[in-house]
């Protein structure tokens, strides 16, 4: 079951060549609505003249866990700060706006790109997850990542004896949880390790999975982690579909469909803006779902609606009134064909 893992990094951050950076990172770019197909050029202080950039530089890949904390003792030794942005690869948008916020904020930036197998459930997606890390790479050339700690497989993260675990019973029992048993729980633990591995100043994660961040903030906090934990907002398509590496399992016909569950949020939200920020003022919780809902169902191709969950903005603890002045996230889970999709927004 994680075989597939055991050549993503090591010869491969060898194979990479300078000169066709540009090209694979240009088309990347040029291919998204809104973004300029190369990065602006810097201008030093007085001068009206660009500055010409040498080769895109690429970030060292490291693969093996006792190399990476070499590295990052020596960051702290010379008491740099550095912005750690943890993903599993098939890299987007979404991912490349992580990693600009953690370079502005940061002296150093690593990303790590590990398919972890403890947050797939026995009948999920583990085996055919995307996996390019060569691809991973070259987009992030130029964009001032220091290292990508790509660990050769399973084995430098976890023993092959019996594993600690963290626990995480509170969030199980919310929807997400149940509807992915152990999930959560895995999330909790590789976030942990990679905490201890990299020891960041801060991490930088995206508001799409908000349940994991909320699971990511209260490990921060219970385990007195010195790591601030960001999190960003949801990069999305031009017809509001949240970006995510699960979106290439869609044929054409479930893409043009999947951006009605933006149409759906929005739905429920405005039911929200009719109280936001009035004082005293509330709406019942069921109002905001059957909002959503309503849109949802007017889609065929969404064969399961799991939940539509209006959730405490801090816990994500299910609500029955939302306090205007206070809002919510409402978050919901769907499949459509053999795909499971995700949203939410911060009410």
């Amino acid at each position: 079951m994680i075989s597939g893992l055991a050549n993503q990094a090591g010869p491969i951050a060898r194979s990479f060549k300078a000169s066709s950076i540009g090209r694979v990172t240009g088309a990347y770019f040029s291919s998204r609505a809104n973004v300029n197909s190369s990065p602006k050029q810097k201008k030093p202080a007085g001068s009206n003249k660009e500055v010409k950039l040498g080769p895109a530089k690429l970030p060292k890949v490291i693969d093996e866990t006792a190399k990476m904390q070499r590295i990052t003792n020596s960051i702290m030794d010379k008491k740099e700060t550095l912005g750690f942005v943890p993903t599993m690869g098939a890299l987007h948008m979404g991912h490349l706006k992580l990693v600009e916020r953690a370079k502005k904020e940061n002296d150093r930036v690593i990303m790590s790109i590990f398919v972890n197998p403890t947050q797939f459930g026995p009948n999920e997606d583990f085996n055919k997850y995307p996996r390019q890390l060569e691809k991973d790479v070259q987009m992030l050339a130029g964009m001032g990542v220091d290292y990508v700690f790509a660990p050769s497989s399973p084995a430098q993260i976890y023993s092959k004896y019996d594993r600690s675990v963290v626990s995480t019973p509170c969030t199980d029992l919310l929807d997400e949880g149940k509807c992915r048993p152990g999930h959560l729980s895995g999330v909790a633990t590789v976030v942990l390790k990679l905490f201890n591995i990299v020891r960041p100043t801060k991490a930088y994660f995206g508001q799409k999975d908000a349940l994991q961040c909320v699971v990511v903030r209260r490990l921060a906090e219970d385990f007195f982690l010195p790591t601030k934990v960001v999190v960003c907002d949801t990069i999305r398509e031009k017809d509001g579909l949240a970006m995510s590496s699960r979106n290439v399992y869609m044929n054409p016909e479930e893409r043009k469909a999947s951006g009605r569950i933006y149409m759906a949020l929005s739905k429920g939200k405005k039911v929200f803006d009719a109280v936001k920020g009035k004082k005293g003022a509330t709406v019942p919780a069921a109002n905001i779902r059957d909002a959503v809902i309503a849109e949802l169902k007017l889609e065929p191709r969404f064969h399961t609606i799991q939940y539509v969950s209006i959730g405490c903005p801090h816990t994500m603890s299910e609500l029955e009134t939302v306090k205007g002045e206070e809002g919510a996230i409402v978050s919901l889970a769907l499949k459509m064909g053999n795909v499971r999709l995700i949203d939410n927004f911060v009410l």
